[in-house]
């Protein structure tokens, strides 16, 4: 509560006329040395305000005297790494896959670059190192669906997997055999306990007879004969017991059922060339590296 000013009998300073709880506030000024910087502060950002870019103005700034740009260093900066890079770009561009594999130099340089490239546009998907998740192939091993040489990898990166906007993208089309009643639902029961037999597990001995020949008339075209897959149209292998979207009975069933169609962007309208070439030579090294 607000009371009268006086000076407090023990300190002999005023008091601002506030108390609470019995204790009065005193009016003890501000140290000199915090005031002298507050000030120095107050006068370091006037000075900043005339000479930097400093306050909005809708679309635009203050650009200050000095005429300074955080974003045109930074290009600045890009570009004079680009420079520095200049000669192995350059060496990345022209260089076959054979020629970059077999040069350590460029092969230490591509591998970097890809490495980068690939934490800031693929690992959300594949994952960090390539590990992959449902739904998103494993990069770290050699089981691949389009082909695991650089030049195969090089060719998905550049042009994706059912892309919108190209027209060399990769598709592999996958009856929907439930949907579009294609089988039904006892034999993709049958297909599904055939499928898993593919791998060496227990299955339905019966059942899986039964799905045998039904994968014969329907999909062995595709998958081979004994599930070894077909890189040319994207069929991936059956027999590996390495799953896209899960190995349990339940998720074949639903893969036979609806079939699987992810997306891969054609990073062709996203990356530069030479990026994508690192791209692909980092993703080779992931794997057991084909020839």
């Amino acid at each position: 509560m607000p009371t009268k000013v006086e000076k407090d009998s023990l300190s002999g300073v005023d008091t601002t006329g506030h108390e609470w709880d019995g204790i009065q506030e005193l009016n003890n000024p501000l140290p000199k040395w915090w005031l002298y910087v507050f000030y120095v502060c107050v006068a370091f950002s006037v000075v900043y305000w005339i000479l930097y870019p400093a306050i909005p103005l809708g679309k635009t700034y203050t650009a200050g005297i000095l005429g300074y740009s955080q974003r045109e260093t930074v290009v600045a900066d890009l570009a004079k790494a680009r420079e520095a890079q200049g000669a192995f770009r350059s060496k990345i561009e022209t260089s076959s896959f054979d020629e970059i594999l077999g040069n350590q130099d460029l092969l230490a340089f591509a591998t970097a670059g890809g490495r980068t490239a690939f934490a800031d546009n693929c690992a959300a998907c594949h994952a960090a190192g390539g590990a992959g998740a449902k739904g998103y192939p494993t990069l770290a091993d050699d089981d691949w669906l389009w082909g695991g040489k650089a030049d195969d990898i090089h060719t998905t990166l550049l042009h994706g997997i059912r892309s919108t906007n190209d027209e060399d993208t990769r598709i592999s089309e996958m009856p929907k055999f439930g949907v579009d009643q294609l089988l039904t639902r006892p034999q993709i029961d049958d297909t599904a306990e055939y499928v898993l037999s593919l791998t060496g597990r227990e299955t339905d001995k019966a059942a899986a007879g039964r799905g045998a020949t039904v994968f014969a008339e329907n999909c062995a075209s595709c998958h081979g004969e004994k599930g070894e897959g077909m890189r040319e149209v994207g069929a991936p292998r059956l027999n590996d017991n390495i799953w896209l979207y899960g190995g349990d009975k339940k998720s074949v069933v639903e893969s036979i059922t609806y079939a699987r169609a992810g997306v891969m962007p054609a990073w062709s309208s996203r990356l530069d060339p030479v990026t994508i070439k690192q791209l692909a030579v980092y993703v080779h090294s992931l794997g057991g590296g084909e020839k």
